[in-house]
């Protein structure tokens, strides 16, 4: 396997892992079409001051959900969970092209 192979299954994982176990669904994801999972990717891609979890009670002034949802990690596992809201950010966008058959 080459090295950013793996990167891609851990992406895929923490997708799989938002659906599962958030309850973050497709049709729940298809409900955000102004730019809030984007945003959500940018918050926990952002290196600092969120890059760490901060004080109780703080979150990023770009986070678009209330901020019991903002739950920062190492800096490695927020950058996977970013990569996997663009994914679902991405999959939204290509079900809005998608023709009914």
């Amino acid at each position: 396997m080459k090295p950013h192979e793996h990167v891609i299954l851990e992406i895929a994982r923490e997708r799989e892992r938002q659906i599962a176990v958030e309850g973050w669904t497709i049709e729940h994801d298809d409900l955000h079409s102004c730019g809030e999972l984007a945003d959500a990717a940018a918050c926990y891609a952002h290196p600092a001051p969120w890059g760490v979890k901060p004080s109780a009670g703080a979150y990023p002034k770009l986070w678009p959900w209330n901020g019991l949802w903002w739950k920062p990690r190492d800096r490695r596992s927020n950058l996977i969970r970013a990569a996997a809201l663009i994914v679902a950010e991405i999959e939204r966008l290509d079900r809005l092209t998608v023709e009914p058959k």
